[in-house]
């Protein structure tokens, strides 16, 4: 396991770092794990698990998350590697020994390539999924920030993605980039701009934007997918003409023309999300059936809960009136059974004592007129419940 030097001459600091973590043999064959493949490894745990945290957020389940992440990773490192071996100044080489592509621990990946193929692997997964397709891209691109933020420190390690000379204080240099084996165009023997540092700066501040965006002034779905599609294309653009390795297409750069075009892409599809985010379709836009609905949902929900209620507190009120008007005409009439009663007993025992006619008249005066006065009041009691029926 062999051992290289990287110096910062201007601040004074001077490492000697090996790319190469650890090495060992199984079955028979010699294997490696280096910091550039850790360094991917962990910026994709980091991303998974802050899109795990925040994926009820944006309406999507986080099983149904993990599903499209894992099968969108897989085809995301097959487009960096094509990425790479199309645009190769090698890629001669690799066509002509096919089997070389598969050679992916002797380097070469595309982030551009990873990205796009991603994102239209993202679109397949959603359907397939039922996941709200817009929501998945703009958590998926706080992913990519978190990772390629922590993921470019791999190329620290290999002393690669540099660009060309520079006077700056935090010019690097090294036995690696002295040997020019990873650039060209440039001085050997002195300090080179650490592009890699750069990119994960941009992606650092692009993430802490994006994220306050979500957090505090996220207004339509596909807003962070369009902003971080021109964040990044804006910040590549500029390193990229930096950059000492770049992939050509002819006397172009290949990464700054897709930069220019993601930026021209990022903008449209901005105003287009904006504009129209009420009538694209619903796959597109509505929300997991069993997550929480969107503001506007919500609203219309609570404002039809409330009627709901308001109508069921009147209908039990006028329940518990007529109950209560049913028990007061039941008393009514069981008093006015007991009254007729009592008549009918009083009058047996007049014919059967010969109560004096005097006592007798009063008796029966006073027994009709509690028979009267019942009767009136049960009259009351259905003009009573008529007149609340008819309200």
């Amino acid at each position: 396991m062999s051992s290289h030097f990287i110096e910062f001459p201007a601040l004074g600091w001077k490492f000697n770092i090996s790319p190469t973590i650890v090495e060992f043999s199984l079955f028979g064959r010699d294997f490696s794990l280096n910091w550039y493949g850790l360094l991917i490894a962990l910026g994709f745990l980091l991303a998974v698990i802050y899109a795990l945290r925040r994926a009820k957020t944006f309406d999507i389940d986080p099983d149904r998350m993990i599903d499209v992440v894992l099968v969108s990773a897989l085809f995301a490192f097959v487009g960096a590697r094509l990425y790479y071996v199309l645009f190769s100044a090698e890629r001669a080489d690799y066509f002509e020994n096919p089997l070389s592509i598969l050679y992916v621990w002797e380097g070469g990946l595309g982030i551009y390539g990873g990205i796009i193929f991603a994102f239209i692997t993202g679109v397949i997964m959603c359907r397939v999924r039922k996941v709200n397709t817009l929501a998945m891209f703009d958590l998926a691109s706080l992913g990519f920030l978190i990772g390629q933020c922590i993921g470019r420190w791999g190329n620290f390690f290999n002393q690669e993605a540099f660009g060309g000379n520079t006077t700056l204080p935090w010019g690097m240099t090294g036995d690696i980039i002295q040997s020019g084996v990873n650039g060209s165009g440039y001085t050997l023997s002195e300090p080179v701009h650490p592009t890699f540092l750069y990119e994960s700066l941009w992606c650092l501040l692009g993430f802490l934007l994006l994220h306050f965006i979500s957090k505090k002034a996220y207004k339509f779905k596909g807003e962070l997918f369009s902003l971080y599609i021109v964040w990044y294309g804006a910040g590549r653009f500029f390193i990229e003409s930096l950059r000492s390795d770049s992939l050509y297409f002819g006397a172009m750069k290949v990464s700054q023309l897709v930069a220019a075009l993601s930026v021209a892409g990022g903008v449209a599809l901005f105003f287009v999300f904006r504009a129209h985010a009420r009538s694209l379709p619903k796959d597109l836009f509505a929300p997991e059936p069993a997550l929480a609905k969107g503001a506007e949902e919500s609203s219309g929900a609570e404002g039809t809960e409330a009627t709901d209620e308001a109508d069921e507190a009147i209908a039990d009120d006028e329940a518990i009136a007529d109950d209560e008007a049913n028990e007061a005409m039941a008393d009514l009439s069981i008093k006015a059974e007991d009254a007729a009663a009592e008549t009918d007993a009083m009058a047996t025992a007049v014919d059967a004592e010969e109560i004096s006619p005097s006592g007798e008249a009063a008796a029966v005066a006073e027994e009709a007129e509690e028979v009267k006065e019942a009767e009136n009041a049960e009259e009351t009691g259905d003009e009573t419940k008529k007149a609340e029926t008819a309200e």
